[in-house]
């Protein structure tokens, strides 16, 4: 009998690294995160779909004692100690000024960039395909060996005004980075059938 797993070009290990065997991690080794690994991880996120080409999701690493505890002052209260022994903690964004990237990324339309011209258009631009990115970012993570904490629980504009004043950048999601470490994750909550979630018109 053919399984789901056998349907797929990807390894078994490889759907289980990435997904099956998955977890959201709240407690981490002390071992680091280094840059390259980093790198790596952004190497593959890179290669997210995005509408035009737009890229807009900023990563902004948070590796120092002092920027650590101005994330944490606008954590909520049930993710701050985890976030604060993380070994790498990112902070995804969404960049509302990403078209002015445009002639880069999306060259073959010279006018892409005036499409761009309504702030409130492309925000939710920026908001909807940087949020695509960052499930790639996920994924890249998990593809380094590594384990993420995604959370939004945060106050968002205290921390857009704390780490991102005068800038284009709304604040998405906070990831925690690490090895998981003991208990790192709650026992694996219910997932919904295939008929509950996909229809056929």
């Amino acid at each position: 009998m053919t399984t789901a797993t056998d349907t797929l070009v990807l390894s078994a290990d490889a759907q289980d690294l990435l997904f099956r065997k998955a977890r959201t991690a709240n407690t981490f080794t002390d071992e680091p995160v280094t840059d390259e690994q980093v790198a790596a991880i952004y190497d593959l996120v890179r290669w997210a779909p995005t509408a035009m080409n737009s890229q807009p999701l900023r990563v902004t690493l948070v590796r120092s004692d002092e920027a650590r505890a101005r994330l944490l002052d606008h954590m909520a209260e049930g993710n701050r100690a985890k976030t604060g022994a993380a070994p790498l903690v990112a902070v995804l964004t969404a960049d509302t000024d990403f078209h002015e990237h445009l002639h880069r990324t999306f060259p073959h339309f010279p006018g892409a960039k005036a499409a761009f011209a309504d702030d409130e258009a492309r925000e939710r631009t920026a908001r909807l395909n940087a949020t695509l990115q960052v499930g790639y970012f996920i994924l890249g993570v998990r593809a380094a060996g590594l384990a993420a904490g995604p959370m939004t629980g945060f106050d968002a504009a205290g921390l857009e005004q704390e780490l991102f004043a005068g800038t284009g950048q709304r604040v998405l999601a906070v990831v925690n980075i690490g090895r998981p470490g003991p208990d790192a994750s709650f026992a694996r909550s219910p997932r919904l059938d295939l008929e509950d979630v996909v229809t056929t018109i």
